[in-house]
């Protein structure tokens, strides 16, 4: 493992990559998570990559993706719904921190999606603001209906891709960024059995 920083969209993907395969196999190197690298980063930070993902407890994304302290900018909401404070982090990580990756996270067995569909399908209604976050995945689960998705992964799949393509058209900073190669954005889903996380959509990086 090397400590020298990605420069490029690609590298900051795959150096991410290689980190989710090693917690899926159980071969953790925990870099950057000892009393050195807490000190080296407490003038300044300089992740490299811009993490937006849902709050779910079983995704802590140093974990699984086995980084450490000043590595990601992480933004998190139920469902990974998006409005203008999450858009201004996440233009924050961009355009100020200067991360070359913005990665969208959605993962399996999604509370905020199977309510969602629950809305959809029967009516079912969420007290208080709950009923926001649900609004928001409803139109992904729309979506998915519309294109004849049936199956759980395929709702998650929609909803990341929709979620990546709602920051490319709402955040101007954030398409110029991608359009200049200086960023890139994809969207990843993740399984919470296995820990594995795979590439759903992508602007400016492959999956090599």
């Amino acid at each position: 493992m090397t400590d020298a920083a990605p420069s490029t969209p690609q590298e900051a993907f795959d150096l991410l990559m290689a980190g989710n395969r090693r917690f899926a196999a159980g071969t953790q190197e925990h870099p950057h998570q000892d009393a050195a690298r807490r000190a080296e980063i407490a003038p300044v930070q300089s992740p490299f990559a811009v993490l937006f993902g849902c709050s779910d407890s079983r995704l802590a994304a140093e974990i699984i993706f086995d980084r450490g302290l000043g590595d990601l900018f992480v933004v998190r909401t139920a469902g990974h719904v998006a409005g203008p404070e999450v858009l201004g982090s996440i233009e924050y990580g961009v355009s100020i921190l200067e991360c070359p990756l913005v990665v969208v996270l959605g993962h399996d067995a999604c509370g905020a999606v199977a309510a969602a569909r629950a809305a959809v399908e029967d009516g079912t209604t969420a007290p208080g603001y709950v009923r926001d976050v649900i609004e928001q995945v409803t139109h992904s689960v729309l979506a998915a209906r519309a294109a004849g998705v049936r199956e759980d992964d395929d709702f998650i799949a929609e909803h990341v891709r929709h979620s990546v393509d709602f920051l490319m058209d709402r955040s101007r900073e954030l398409s110029e960024q991608v359009a200049a190669g200086r960023t890139a954005v994809v969207g990843l889903s993740y399984r919470l059995a296995d820990g594995s996380a795979r590439l759903v959509t992508s602007h400016g990086v492959s999956a090599g």
